[in-house]
């Protein structure tokens, strides 16, 4: 009689679990609902280990266990160490290897609870703010009239005029009080602010921009293919548009830009250039400032990243993303850059470079060559991931 297969919609053998899921396994499973000779949680592999060679002995039904492994193996399978892998903690349970024995009723359910507990703390601990994106950062001069003012890992930026400020990124909205406090501690008055600026239309650039609205009465300027998602509060974003966890506060735009539209105020001049991919209406803004009589082209990119989950082929709420990735490296390339600066403070080495800004000393964020070497591992990064895609879809 051939053993009937439980249809299980999922591969257990392909999840890794980390400490924290141990506890998440034995929490989740009582002892007296768990098959004989489970310990109740997976154990590491080692390098030298091989399940297939492991001594093994029958029990009732047909299921056969291993002296050495906490997890059964039903019908003698059990999932191979995968090359990297060792030390990590694996299922040993696989939907096509599931036989279909009288403890599967009681036992389909338990797996189902266990998967959809595992991916919801999956996905919650990617929606997680990192928590480099909230711990303050000295704000400093970084040259002529262009301050930092943002936090460890979220950058902004102060442009400071005669005629008021412009701020670019609002950051996270349990960021604006650090952004504030950032501009105060400079000298300078919050309410000053007379523009806001983003780089891109994601939860972590963008969420504050209604709070900086309402308390200095800036006027909100936004590239035209982030227009949509600025306005829906992120809903109308291609990747994270139906994920509440990285929805924020609708803002009003006040002005739309295009590719190429310059930003003034008191004698100040920023160009919005559309680098568009890692959002429709990414943007990387160019500026000039004047230091110990020399002039210097700024950089402040918008964003290069290819984040998990983008689909760069057959993507149907974003057709062209891939090339428009492509769009946005050749206009990176384009750019003359002495001073390199990204919306995240990781992009040009925010923490190692700010040490060594002193006074006489050569500024360390006076780096051409970084800028460049910066955009060519992203582009290769890109490329790298469209080929995997593309050779996965044919």
């Amino acid at each position: 009689m051939t053993a009937k297969r439980a249809n299980l919609p999922f591969d257990l053998c392909k999840f890794e679990f980390s400490e924290g899921y141990r506890f998440l396994l034995t929490s989740i499973i009582p002892v007296h609902r768990r098959p004989p000779g489970w310990g109740g949680i997976p154990v590491p592999w080692s390098d030298q280990e091989n399940p297939a060679e492991k001594e093994t002995r029958k029990k009732p039904g047909g299921t056969s266990y291993s002296k050495n492994l906490g997890w059964p193996t039903l019908s003698g399978f059990a999932c191979p160490p995968q090359e990297g892998k060792s030390g990590q903690f694996r299922s040993l349970l696989h939907a096509d290897n599931f036989p279909y024995t009288p403890p599967m009723p009681k036992l389909i359910p338990i797996l189902s609870r266990l998967l959809i507990l595992i991916l919801a703390t999956a996905s919650s601990a990617f929606a997680q703010n990192d928590p480099e994106w909230t711990e303050p950062f000295p704000p400093f001069r970084i040259a002529g009239n262009l301050f930092y003012v943002g936090s460890k890992g979220l950058a902004s930026y102060l442009v400071t005029t005669p005629q008021g400020n412009i701020l670019i990124n609002s950051d996270l909205e349990a960021n604006v009080p650090l952004i504030q406090a950032s501009i105060e501690k400079l000298g300078f008055k919050f309410k000053d602010t007379r523009i806001l600026l983003i780089s891109h239309a994601h939860w972590d650039h963008d969420a504050g921009s209604a709070k900086i609205k309402e308390l200095t009465g800036a006027s909100y300027m936004v590239m035209d293919a982030d227009v949509p998602v600025v306005e829906s509060g992120g809903k109308a974003d291609f990747q994270y548009g139906d994920r509440p966890e990285f929805l924020y506060p609708p803002a009003k735009v006040d002005r739309v830009l295009h590719d190429g539209d310059e930003v003034k105020l008191g004698g100040a001049v920023l160009v919005a250039h559309l680098t568009p991919g890692h959002t429709k209406g990414c943007t990387t803004w160019t500026m000039k400032v004047t230091e110990g009589g020399k002039t210097y082209n700024v950089v402040i990119v918008g964003s290069p990243n290819v984040n998990p989950g983008y689909k760069l082929v057959y993507n149907t709420s974003y057709p062209q993303i891939a090339q428009d990735y492509q769009r946005m490296f050749d206009v990176l390339k384009s750019l003359p850059c002495d001073i390199f600066l990204g919306a995240h403070g990781g992009y040009f080495g925010l923490g190692e470079k700010y040490p060594h800004l002193k006074a006489g000393a050569a500024n360390p964020f006076v780096d051409p060559d970084g800028y460049k070497k910066f955009v060519a591992e992203k582009e290769q990064e890109f490329r790298t991931e469209l080929a995997k895609q593309t050779l996965a879809a044919k």
